[in-house]
């Protein structure tokens, strides 16, 4: 049992003064990243208030329970302003899991070790780009895992998005109405390769001025079979990606604006790719970044893939009108999330005037995201789950042996609309492909991420 040398609120204070301090280091009672280094139990690094819901909540609360309607106005401080909505009037239940103490279980292994390796070397230049210390581009990991700046945090959530050199998410897609019924449902991949930044401290085809290529195509239904966006990102967050769409029906690629980012992608969907990662445009697109807050927040960062009990690593859902506008989601009690605000400065026409990030401090992720409207309303939120893919005894690994670790379903919810789309992070999508982490043949680009790929998958 710890000693108690604080009183209860000693913890939420000490991070509300990291902000005016600007202060970067993760951790109260001790920096969190040495502990990180030394696989040590990180909770360590908070008063107890910040690491049991039970001890936050005076008794109220504890590990296992349900926050429902009932129970939600005593953590309602925990939550984005949508979630709590969500639960109090529209029958969504969280389940709550205890704390993570071990940190390997909020990152990819090669990543956390990239991380560790290269922290301290990442700088921005004069415009806000992210360098190594050397002046090559980034080389690996987390660029800033104690960010003292709103453009140092929103770095870690750019650079890299899932957190590998190559990814392909097979996504289930359920978009629902007003009226709670399913409207639309598709079946699409996501695939993303960084070019630079990237863990096995190669350059993908010599590109330096590149960051990352990323597509989706969907594969199902038939009417959307084949339709595809290409994004292109150079490394230079000034510049905007080239973006490229195929859709069957006229059998060619066309360049399509920037300001598509901030559309959807086919009808009923409800994210844009702007929302992607909490961090889908490049980051000097955005402007007046600033860390309004640091305290403990709700988020699902664990305990969430049931991959080993569920076909197709499908979830169950639950409330709403008719039983199925939510996820059962699992989450803890994050004892520091730094919450990120910025507008976007590069797109006068913006439908958004605001977003606000919520990124957990131990592993520089975003773990949940609103968007307001040009008036101010509030409008969007997109919440993801993450997890390492272990359920029991299944696990699902990554080819270096390890567990693998990504995002398992989002919830974008438009509030002024009551339109709700799910995505679920599944094995194997409509058409064959599956879920993998790697690119053992090195073929991914070609099949994938190229203009002439669009085509072929188109057809």
């Amino acid at each position: 049992m710890r000693i108690r040398k604080y009183d209860f609120d000693y913890g939420r204070r000490a991070l509300m003064e990291k902000v005016v301090k600007g202060a970067g280091a993760a951790g109260v009672l001790g920096s969190l990243w040495p502990m990180i280094g030394n696989g040590a139990d990180i909770t360590k690094a908070y008063p107890d208030e910040l690491t049991s819901i039970e001890m936050f909540t005076k008794g109220k609360i504890k590990t296992g329970d349900k926050i429902t309607a009932a129970n939600v106005e005593i953590v309602k401080d925990l939550l984005d302003p949508i979630c709590y909505q969500q639960v109090k009037t529209m029958g969504r239940v969280i389940n709550i899991v205890p704390t993570s103490k071990d940190p390997s279980v909020l990152f990819p292994h090669d990543y956390l070790q990239a991380s560790l390796k290269n922290k301290g070397r990442a700088k921005l230049d004069d415009v806000g780009n992210v360098f190594t210390d050397d002046g090559s581009v980034w080389i690996g990991g987390l660029p800033f895992p104690e960010p003292k700046s709103g453009l140092e945090a929103a770095a870690n959530i750019t650079l890299s998005w899932g957190r590998h050199d190559f990814a392909l998410y097979a996504i289930r897609d359920w978009d629902l109405g007003p009226d709670g019924e399913d409207a639309y449902q598709y079946d699409y991949m996501w695939a993303e390769q960084n070019v630079t930044g990237r863990l096995d401290g190669q350059i993908f085809g010599g590109r330096k001025d590149l960051l990352r290529n990323q597509n989706v195509w969907f594969t199902a239904p038939n009417d959307s079979k084949g339709s595809s966006f290409l994004s292109v990102w150079y490394a230079d967050q000034r510049k905007y990606p080239d973006l490229y769409g195929y859709f069957p029906a006229f059998k060619r690629v066309r360049q399509f604006p920037t300001n598509q980012r901030f559309e959807p992608l086919a009808p009923g969907i409800t994210f844009f790719l702007t929302d992607a990662w909490g961090a889908g445009d490049p980051m000097l697109t955005w402007g007046n970044y600033k860390i309004v807050s640091r305290g403990p927040h709700l988020a699902a960062t664990s305990n969430n893939w049931l991959g080993g009990s569920r076909k197709n690593w499908e979830k169950q859902r639950h409330g709403g009108a008719k039983g199925k506008t939510f996820f059962e989601t699992y989450m803890q009690l994050v004892p520091e999330v730094i919450v990120l605000e910025a507008n976007p400065t590069g797109y006068p026409r913006a439908p958004v005037s605001k977003k606000v990030v919520y990124i957990d401090a131990r592993n520089g992720q975003f773990c949940g995201y609103v968007t307001y409207d040009r008036r101010g309303a509030l409008w969007k939120s997109f919440e993801p789950g993450m997890s390492q893919f272990k359920d029991g005894d299944v696990v699902f690994k990554e080819p270096n042996g390890y567990p693998a670790w990504s995002w398992v379903h989002v919830l974008s919810h438009d509030i002024q609309n009551n339109r709700m789309s799910l995505l679920n992070h599944i094995n194997q999508a409509t058409g064959g492909l599956k879920t993998t982490f790697s690119d053992p043949n090195g073929d991914a680009y070609n099949l994938y991420l190229t203009t002439q790929s669009l085509t072929r998958l188109g057809r």
